[in-house]
């Protein structure tokens, strides 16, 4: 059986990856798609779509988790037409997993499965709430694989995010 799960991941989080790694455990594989993959060097979409790649995959390969693939997904701007833009760039899959009721809602609209995975101390594991721990200098390693700490530090990922809200004010 072959799963799919949507996000934006930025950045990747321990939330993200309790669920990944739960959907991971119950399939054979698991086609992971980089939402808004275009969007970058923006407040609320900080990374690329290659620094969020490297987040997920160092993250999952850390915890021995291999039966995944990767997919950027560029938003079409379009309910209509989006999930067969998905459909264009994955192979075919079983069910997805998606805690966003529109995309629950367009999935179930084009007969898929679609499951909601239960959520990870989501108040805290979000990316909104590391975004903000990282502008105000806060605890935000805490919230996230050290993969993804590794890759954030190798980018300068916490000097872009301050420079980000310079260039936004």
């Amino acid at each position: 059986m072959r799963a799919l799960y949507i996000g934006r991941f930025q950045p990747y989080h321990l939330g993200h990856h309790a669920v990944i790694a739960q959907i991971a455990s119950e399939v054979d594989e698991v086609i992971i798609c980089i939402g808004s993959a275009q969007r970058s060097h923006e407040l609320e979409n900080p990374f690329t779509a290659g620094e969020r790649y490297l987040m997920i995959s160092k993250s999952l390969r850390d915890d021995d988790i291999f039966n995944f693939y990767i997919v950027p997904v560029l938003d079409v701007n379009r309910n209509a037409i989006w999930v067969s833009h998905v459909e264009s760039l994955i192979p075919p899959v079983d069910v997805v997993y998606t805690n966003n009721s529109l995309i629950e809602r367009l999935f179930e609209e084009r007969g898929y499965k679609v499951h909601v995975p239960l959520l990870f101390n989501r108040k805290e594991y979000s990316g909104s709430e590391i975004r903000k721990r990282m502008l105000n200098q806060e605890n935000w390693k805490v919230l996230v694989p050290e993969a993804v700490t590794e890759v954030i530090e190798e980018i300068d990922g916490l000097s872009r995010m301050l420079d980000l809200r310079r260039c936004d004010t």
